[in-house]
């Protein structure tokens, strides 16, 4: 599509955009349910360590790659080649399937909350079909495009501001009074204890904080450019960053951390807030539950266009389909999006039958994204190796630092990924055989013939290409 008949973002959308992608506030319960208070420091590490350095990684390749419709395959490709560059970006897409699963039941929750103050307890197989019709919804309003996606992502990020905000100086005017936290904020409920399951939880942290490339997808859809790209996009990694701190470090203000639960907690903190200010359980409810309805649902239409639009608007034409990487006016291949929603249609109903209780459903999706969310971003990260190793001469007008800074910061990342992947995929206290089955051989599984169909294509245009170069043309009579 010609760029001249696409709609333009401005900043603030774009930064909306990166701020529905990356933060979500549910993160910031997960997490101090898993770790407790030590959540606060790990993410500010997980801010410093990764996040920052990952989006200045981002806004090189952008800087880089200044033609690129979607991202992840043109940075990939460089470097890596044209089998990797596809593994990589299939990955991407794979991957986030699982992230679905997560995610759609606490939409679900969260509707209940907005429209009765509390929250219905759905069987696991009624939530999942509540939330194929979600997904449904978000699948249709996701092929309309960035301009679509930028109005719902300002709305969102207002909301959650304006939520977040309302938790942080509540939190703090309480704790002024002489209320005493839920969970005591003391240093010794600050410090991490390292260990393999600590190390195993840093994928959740790692991918609560990700999220950079995804917008990505949209640079021909913004104003400015790439100059304007990188400027939103590390302004908006020190900002979730900052707050996804402050946001674990309160979490346990009005709510003992064991009285947290996966698909209500964000509701839970804040019925706790209304307590402690004598507001109804039932009006805080629903305020908190429209609010990250809206929230999150916005989040899920962000991660329901992006990893089509990366997989399938940039890899080599006739691998798929040519309706299935057709692009409609937006730039967004519509088909794909649809394929998409039918992989998760199965998922959910699989998961439905499969599941006692939506915790233990959310929980199995948890475990399932945490790992194998973190492929794509490796991918990302190696490819940056080989490139600031090999291609360093490329024409940018961004780097991160010199060619021996970028390559040692780049590194230790690999390190810090592949041993909390590592620990990730195989928890202490699970059966290993089990863990190996979903979190290995399953992405293997897939990994390897999404690499056999990539041959297999590359193989077939060498033979093409050969029988042309060799064909005998008609004598001319």
């Amino acid at each position: 599509m010609s760029e001249s008949f696409r709609a333009k973002i401005g900043k603030f959308a774009l930064l909306s955009m990166a701020f529905t992608a990356v933060f979500n506030v549910r993160n910031i319960v997960n997490n101090n349910i898993e770790l407790g208070l030590s959540s606060a420091p790990i993410f500010l590490f997980a801010t410093v360590v990764y996040f920052i350095p990952f989006v200045f990684i981002i806004a090189e390749f952008v800087s880089a790659n200044k033609n690129s419709e979607s991202g992840m395959y043109a940075w990939l490709k460089q470097p890596l080649g044209t089998r990797t560059a596809y593994l990589g970006s299939f990955l991407y897409w794979f991957v986030n399937l699982f992230f679905f699963i997560s995610l759609l039941p606490n939409v679900v929750a969260y509707a209940s909350y907005a429209i009765m103050g509390y929250a219905i307890p759905f069987s696991p197989m009624v939530s999942s079909v509540l939330s194929i019709l979600l997904f449904a919804m978000a699948t249709h309003i996701s092929t309309k495009g960035a301009t679509w996606l930028g109005k719902i992502s300002e709305c969102v990020a207002y909301g959650v501001f304006a939520l977040f905000a309302i938790y942080v100086i509540g939190a703090f005017t309480a704790l002024g009074a002489g209320h005493v936290p839920a969970q005591p904020i003391t240093l010794t409920a600050m410090e991490p204890t390292i260990n393999w399951a600590t190390l195993g939880i840093m994928c959740w942290i790692f991918q609560a904080a990700g999220g950079a490339e995804t917008v990505a997808a949209y640079l021909n859809d913004i104003k400015g450019g790439q100059k304007a790209f990188i400027k939103v996009i590390i302004s908006a990694g020190v900002l979730i960053g900052g707050m996804y701190a402050l946001g674990s470090l309160l979490v346990n203000v009005f709510v003992a951390r064991e009285n947290l639960t996966y698909a209500g907690g964000m509701v839970e903190i804040f019925t706790g807030l209304g307590s402690y200010f004598h507001i109804s359980e039932i009006l805080m409810g629903r305020f908190v539950g429209i609010i990250l309805f809206i929230a999150i649902f916005g989040s899920m239409m962000m991660w329901t266009a992006a990893p089509v639009k990366i997989h399938f608007s940039e890899i080599p034409k006739g691998i798929y389909g040519p309706k299935t990487t057709e692009l409609n006016a937006h730039g967004v291949p519509v088909r794909a999006a649809w394929w998409q929603f039918l992989f998760v249609f199965i998922m959910l109903i699989i998961n439905g039958f499969g599941s006692e209780s939506v915790q233990q459903m959310m929980n199995t999706a948890i475990n399932l994204t945490a790992g194998t969310a973190m492929l794509p971003p490796l991918f990302i990260m190696v490819a940056y190796f080989v490139f600031r190793w090999k291609h360093d001469d490329t024409p940018r007008d961004f780097r991160m630092g010199s060619k021996a800074v970028g390559m040692s910061v780049v590194s230790m990342l690999i390190v810090i990924f592949v041993i909390s992947m590592t620990a990730s995929a195989f928890p202490p206290g699970v059966d290993l055989v089990n863990a190996f089955f979903i979190n290995v051989f399953m992405t293997a599984v897939f990994s390897g013939l999404a690499w056999w169909w990539i041959t297999r294509f590359e193989k077939k245009q060498q033979k093409r290409s050969l029988a042309s170069q060799t064909a005998v043309p008609d004598v001319i009579k």
